[in-house]
């Protein structure tokens, strides 16, 4: 086959490749392999990608545009990101590992799927923004499959391709796959890698926004995908936004809940017992769990045993601080109400006073 290519003139290349019809160039050919000085025919279409870098605050230091031909583009961005080293200790290790923050593949993966997918009928630019710890990555043009979770799921060809001439090209040019399976190989490299999943976010109509994370978020989750290399990949996904404090759908809930890998309550979730303990994020797990509901009753009277009355705002000192860290701060103050009504009922305290400004104390013994 390498011998036959060699044999092909541009036109034929080009015809093979589908950059051109029947030797007429198209605007896939432009976008992908023409010169600057061809852009102008795809006008009022840009072909452009954006390379932006922000500090710590958000201001933009440096910046830079990239056009056609965006086969070679997509290489000069990945020159510019400062793709540095990450370094953390495994457990039981006094050697850390280095790895470099972002995967190029993944990198070049979506940039890639940007090409093949923007809306360039809308006039925009893609666009790269490098963060300190993350890369933001938008184009133009709705989500086509609907959800990230749907594309993984089915692992199959989609049906419906936004630029299908264009998509052929860059198969052809061994740029994407047709068979579905590139989204899910990005997440597939992070797993492995033991970094956090890719942030798809869908929300702004007309634009699709991917965010590729370099560091650990959360350690107890990195150990945790060290250790479990037997969880399925959409749980590994689910607890990627439990990490992230991101909500979980009923279905993602009762998964992690089943397999017993999150404790607590909706939304307020946190790494189980189970998995603390095989990560050695116990500590961490001691500071979230609550404790007994009679260690909170033991303080209260402990506290109107030595000061003979208590106000709620008193109360609240003693305990908000105390109470799981999974919690609110709102449901800690109505778990303290719940708990003071319970012992009331209980007979073990009293309120005076006015709802607003009761006064706790310990009843007295009638003789």
């Amino acid at each position: 086959m390498a011998a036959e290519v060699d044999q092909w003139d541009d036109i034929t290349f080009l015809n093979k490749a589908k950059g051109c019809i029947k030797g007429k160039i198209t605007r896939t050919a432009i976008v992908l392999l023409g010169n600057k000085e061809a852009e102008h025919f795809l006008s009022p279409a840009v072909a452009w990608i954006s390379w932006i870098l922000k500090d710590a605050n958000g201001v933009e230091k440096d910046y830079q545009h990239f056009g056609p031909p965006l086969i070679l583009a997509v290489d000069q961005v990945f020159a510019k990101i400062r793709n540095l080293t990450y370094r953390h200790l495994p457990d039981a290790s006094l050697f850390p590992t280095e790895i470099t923050q972002y995967d190029p593949w993944v990198i070049r993966e979506t940039l890639h799927n940007a090409i093949a997918h923007q809306d360039y009928a809308q006039g925009g630019r893609i666009n790269v923004v490098e963060e300190s710890d993350s890369l933001l990555f938008t184009n133009l043009g709705e989500f086509l499959p609907g959800s990230v979770e749907k594309v993984i799921r089915e692992d199959a060809p989609p049906e419906l391709y936004r630029n299908r001439f264009m998509a052929e090209a860059m198969v052809n040019l061994n740029m994407i796959d047709t068979i579905g399976s590139g989204i899910k190989r990005m997440f597939t490299k992070q797993r492995q890698r033991s970094f956090p999943m890719p942030d798809y976010d869908l929300g702004e109509r007309g634009r699709v926004k991917v965010r590729i994370i370099g560091t650990v978020v959360d350690e107890k989750y990195t150990r945790l995908l060290m250790t479990r290399t037997d969880l399925d990949l959409m749980d590994v996904i689910a607890l990627d936004k439990v990490q992230k404090g991101k909500t979980l759908t009923g279905d993602e809930f009762r998964s992690l809940k089943t397999r017993r890998l999150i404790e607590g309550r909706h939304p307020n979730l946190f790494v189980s017992a189970e998995v603390a303990a095989a990560t050695n994020t116990k500590a961490d797990y001691i500071k979230k769990r609550a404790f007994d509901k009679n260690y909170y009753k033991k303080l209260v009277l402990e506290y109107l045993e030595k000061y003979d009355e208590a106000s709620r705002q008193n109360i609240d000192q003693l305990l908000m601080n105390k109470i799981s860290n999974a919690l609110t701060n709102d449901q800690k103050k109505t778990y303290i109400n719940n708990l003071l009504q319970e012992m009331r009922r209980e007979g073990a305290i009293e309120s005076s006073g006015t709802t607003r400004w009761a006064k706790w104390t310990i009843p007295k013994l009638v003789s």
